[in-house]
């Protein structure tokens, strides 16, 4: 049965890795539709890309390759956008990881955090310039004004791995390099209806935000146009540590608010891992961060609108759970180490189901 499940998986992501275009959007919006739950991550993981892909993320977009710098994503032509999605979703938590960002005028490397809702917490590489990355956050899929960004300067980002965090609770967000807090957000300080506060995916990946398919002011905003005659452009993650500050196997949205509140845990709380919070270490804060101003910002970062939309159904097999290295295995395997068991939604459908779309 289990490798029956596995055939068809793979069958699936065949399918959709054959498209032209890989999609990152959100199936159905809890604000104005009743929804599946989330599955919930609910515990932390500690992911190390050099020994290969773990099944608790799917790539989508072209094909992540892996070897002593972890997990590599490359654009070489129109249309390359390849990204992993996290299968697993979390409610407030902190995320860690090791990256080489990619090089090339109009190349994005993007890392970002997404919910159903289309609220978002982003960083942002442009390839342009290896000496600065912003940050960013949008709420409820709304980009009446791109005033929320901000560029920090920092050193070369493209020749050495650098660790990022994102630190995400319900009163604030933080955003470090190796240590140094480059910018907080306070939930008070957010524009109205705009501080994110719903249970959020994990994406990253790299994309041409220089493509002459693009709008002009994503071109402009990426430091494009993209010459891919100088390429190709690559990416690469050694490391990633999730931790959810909830418990539990699924989220689920008790009503259309949108707010935080309204998040109920099944066999778990939200918050209940809050005191990892204590975990974010900072050495330093910077300051001389600029903001994006009016620049035409794509929402979420790897890219395009959340218009389309895709149904998804399967699941695993009850008893499969989460390990601490972020591998999805039955509950009787040997090598289990859950802080606290997870049964997964996993298909390369429940996956795209969760995303927006890549630029073209």
């Amino acid at each position: 049965m289990v490798a029956a499940i596995w055939k068809r998986a793979a069958a699936a992501a065949a399918l959709f890795l054959g498209r032209a275009t890989a999609q990152t959007y959100t199936s159905c919006n809890p604000l104005s539709s009743t929804c599946p739950a989330d599955t919930a991550l609910g515990m932390a993981i500690d992911v190390d890309f050099t020994q290969g892909e773990v099944n608790s993320f799917t790539s989508s977009g072209g094909s992540p390759t892996y070897g002593e710098d972890g997990v590599t994503f490359t654009v070489s032509k129109s249309g390359d956008a390849p990204q992993l999605t996290s299968v697993f979703y979390i409610m407030f938590g902190r995320v860690e990881l090791s990256l080489k960002a990619a090089p090339g005028a109009g190349i994005v490397s993007s890392f970002v955090l997404q919910s159903d809702c289309l609220d978002e917490i982003d960083w942002e590489w442009l390839g342009a310039d290896s000496t600065e990355v912003q940050s960013n956050y949008f709420g409820k899929g709304i980009t009446s004004s791109y005033n929320r960004g901000q560029f920090h300067e920092m050193g070369n980002n493209q020749d050495n791995f650098v660790t990022y965090v994102i630190d995400w609770t319900s009163d604030r967000i933080v955003w470090t390099i190796d240590g140094t807090a480059v910018r907080t957000l306070q939930a008070s300080e957010a524009e109205s209806n705009q501080y994110p506060q719903t249970p959020m995916q994990v994406k990253f990946g790299a994309w041409s935000g220089g493509d002459s398919s693009n709008a002009q002011g994503t071109i402009e905003w990426a430091r494009g146009p993209t010459d891919y005659s100088q390429g190709p452009f690559s990416m690469s993650v050694k490391s990633l540590k999730v931790t959810d500050y909830s418990t539990g196997s699924s989220y689920t949205y008790g009503d259309t608010s949108g707010s935080w509140t309204s998040i109920q845990s099944d066999g778990g709380s939200i918050n209940g891992n809050l005191n990892n919070a204590g975990t974010l270490t900072t050495t330093a804060v910077a300051a001389g961060s600029t903001a994006t101003g009016s620049a035409a910002v794509p929402a979420g970062g790897i890219g395009g609108d959340s218009s389309s939309s895709s149904d998804s159904s399967s699941s695993l097999p009850e008893g499969w759970v989460m390990t601490s290295e972020g591998k999805i295995v039955p509950s009787g395997a040997g090598i289990l180490r859950p802080t606290y068991p997870v049964i997964f939604i996993f298909t390369i459908f429940a996956t795209l189901a969760g995303t927006r779309r890549f630029w073209p």
